[in-house]
């Protein structure tokens, strides 16, 4: 019935800031209903303002999530494989396990700050996660303003960084792609024109062109930068958030949970089209 009752208006939707470093909730509007250009355009723009937005109480499935996704660029199914995927441009992340095989990917661990896909010459541009099942404790996901971040970088430092760029690899091997992947550390964004960090310490390995002393000196000075609280703001999930987030000016950690419990996401994603420049 929900379906019938609702429909979706550009003049409907509120975008409430978190009032934290990055983030908007969205409401007035319905993922499990087409939205018509006006309201594509207007979530656009939230992106761009926000870095970060979520949908809270959403009932959608795949294709529901899958349609959503391709409102803002080609939804590409991830590079990793996985079973049992009827909807291939769905990628399940759980640490849930069916007949002693996972159903998923990534476990219950800790998963440090990273952009997704940085290990690819094209990386993620926005990802999509909703929540099918929550953990009661752990398991929440933060994220980190690096426009605001390298705004606040010294001049010294900001003039330093120039031209310097950064290896990034997947800890997996066979995830990698053949020839080394780097990027500029610091990158520019296409559709907003700010300049924002672009290293995080669960992909990012070394500085092209520096020793391994020198390189992971200046790493950790920008990782400590980064990762000051006025930067970073947490998202506490609940069954039916969807969340959208651009990874090009931010970097976002997962929390750890216990294994006994149960977590299942569903990631939607769009990468490939498009190369970081400094």
């Amino acid at each position: 019935m929900k379906n019938l009752e609702r429909t979706n208006h550009v003049d409907e939707i509120s975008i409430i800031p978190t009032g934290g470093a990055v983030g908007a909730e969205i409401r007035g509007v319905d993922l499990a209903l087409p939205l018509d250009v006006d309201c594509v355009t207007r979530i656009k723009q939230a992106i761009w303002d926000h870095c970060v937005l979520f949908f809270r109480d959403q009932q959608i499935d795949e294709t529901q999530q899958v349609r959503f996704t391709q409102y803002f660029g080609q939804a590409v199914p991830h590079v990793r494989k996985q079973r049992d995927r009827p909807v291939e441009e769905i990628f399940i992340v759980s640490n849930v396990k069916e007949n002693g095989e996972e159903i998923g990917a990534l476990g219950n661990a800790e998963i440090s700050f990273h952009s997704d896909l940085s290990y690819l010459r094209k990386p993620g541009t926005l990802s999509f996660l909703y929540a099918v099942e929550v953990p009661r404790t752990g398991g929440a996901t933060q994220w980190v303003n690096c426009y605001q971040a390298y705004e606040t970088l010294s001049d010294s430092m900001k003039e330093r960084l120039l031209g310097l760029r950064a290896v990034h690899r997947h800890y997996v091997e066979e995830q990698n792609p053949p020839k080394l992947v780097d990027h500029p550390i610091v990158r520019t964004h296409p559709e907003t024109g700010h300049q924002s960090l672009y290293v995080g310490p669960h992909l990012t390995k070394s500085i092209v062109g520096f020793d391994e002393a020198e390189s992971r000196t200046l790493l950790e000075e920008l990782y400590s930068h980064i990762m000051q609280p006025q930067f970073i703001w947490t998202h506490e999930w609940q069954v039916g958030d969807l969340l959208v987030w651009d990874n090009r000016p931010t970097m976002h950690r997962r929390e750890p949970f216990p294994q006994t419990e149960r977590r299942v996401m569903r990631r939607t994603q769009i990468f490939g089209d498009e190369i970081p420049v400094e």
